[in-house]
């Protein structure tokens, strides 16, 4: 019997393997949509909340629900973390977790999950988690157009909360009038710069370093790394003293554009690529032991690795558009401009119809990726406005959020 219904759901895998992508990703969404369950009335207030997030994944959300826990903490807000890392799919535990218990009676939940994954991860919860508490979803979304499987999601959250007015102008008519912006609280690393060390990931003391980061589940496209590889190419070519290190998360498993990604590359010798998991002191360091931070996304909801350079002092060249433009302008980093093109995502997460984004302009990225590698005091004296900028970035919005639901330290 045993053997019987272990082929049995090895055919069914195999079938449900069949399906195109786009197919699975809809029936999934759908069937857990159907069975998740359904909130109560939320209660006036709140004992406190539980950061519920990817707190094990190297990943963008992950690190969104992590400086959440820490902004709580410092508000002297009763809180705690619950990782859900391991309830999604393809789940890899890069990072130490801070355990799943059941947070108390009375704490509100603060989900840090998308909402294609929404009803999957409540599904996966606890029995009965979600009853008398107030659910509150913080979601990071990079278009303007909103999809309809973000819509469905609606009905599972009591509030949202989002990290840039972009992303909220795009959520408005998901829940009108429930929307707020509460940006992440990257002041609390920048209160003191971290120190650069060029040995620890092999970086020549003698040139200019350009870092860019793009982790690869997060959208190839998006990211557009080979965007910023061809404008520091065009900035620089082979130069030795003009390096660009290139920090990828996530390349085995997209083995199709990675291998587009090393090809861009075509092994220039002043092109590195660093594929190591890092904790965020980690990130910190290799950010510090850059000159120039450069991203050509094509969207950001928020932009969390510019405004984190930003904390260190770096100047930043990236696109200018989307949610990074809260706290980039032409006073304290290089915005680039760049023209609405239509949407091109082979992986379907951001087709829609009439969704465009940015192209950004690569020559003109190029032209200032020079200006700043040659000029040490223009470097300084952006970074220096770029961190004022940043120290902006502290836990105010989140300390007005959390009274509007009704918990006080």
């Amino acid at each position: 019997m045993g053997d019987y219904r272990a082929s049995r759901l090895s055919l069914l895998h195999q079938m449900w393997r069949v399906l195109p992508v786009r197919q699975r990703r809809w029936l999934l969404q759908n069937a857990t949509a159907f069975l998740a369950p359904h909130l109560s009335a939320p209660p006036e207030r709140s004992a406190g909340i539980a950061v519920v997030g990817e707190f094990s994944r190297a990943s963008g959300l992950g690190e969104s629900a992590r400086l959440m826990l820490r902004g709580l903490q410092k508000l002297g807000v009763p809180c705690q973390a619950m990782d859900i890392g391991p309830l999604l799919p393809a789940h890899h535990g890069d990072l130490p977790s801070p355990g799943s218990a059941v947070p108390p009676d009375g704490y509100a939940l603060v989900l840090h999950v998308n909402p294609p994954l929404l009803p999957l991860v409540l599904l996966r919860l606890p029995r009965g988690l979600v009853r008398q508490r107030r659910v509150v979803g913080y979601w990071a979304w990079e278009l303007p157009v909103v999809p309809a499987d973000w819509r469905r999601g609606a009905r599972f959250v009591h509030d949202l909360w989002v990290p840039s007015r972009f992303t909220a102008a795009a959520l408005q008519s998901v829940l009108p009038g429930r929307v707020h912006v509460v940006s992440h609280p990257v002041a609390l690393d920048a209160e003191a710069k971290a120190d650069g060390n060029r040995a620890r990931f092999g970086i020549p003391n003698d040139a200019v370093v350009v870092l860019v980061s793009a982790n690869l589940a997060s959208s190839f496209e998006r990211k557009n790394p080979v965007g910023a590889i061809r404008a520091f190419q065009a900035a620089f070519g082979n130069r030795p003293d003009r390096v660009l290190i290139l920090k990828t998360g996530n390349p085995d498993h997209f083995p199709d554009e990675s291998a587009r990604l090393f090809a861009s590359i075509a092994g220039a010798a002043n092109i590195r690529v660093l594929t190591e998991v890092l904790t965020a002191e980690g990130t910190r360091t290799l950010t510090a032991s850059a000159d120039i931070v450069l991203s050509l996304h094509r969207s950001e909801g928020f932009g969390l690795v510019i405004a984190e350079a930003m904390a260190q002092g770096k100047p930043v060249v990236a696109t200018g558009w989307s949610g990074n433009m809260d706290f980039m302008d032409e006073t304290n980093s290089v915005p680039v401009p760049f023209r609405p093109v239509p949407v091109v995502d082979p992986r379907g997460v951001y087709d829609g119809p009439g969704a465009l984004w940015a192209e950004p302009d690569v020559d003109f990225a190029a032209e200032q990726l020079r200006r700043l590698a040659d000029d040490a005091e223009l470097r300084a004296s952006i970074g220096e406005k770029a961190r004022a900028a940043a120290l902006r970035l502290d836990t105010g919005p989140l300390a007005e959020a959390v009274r509007a639901i009704g918990v006080t330290a």
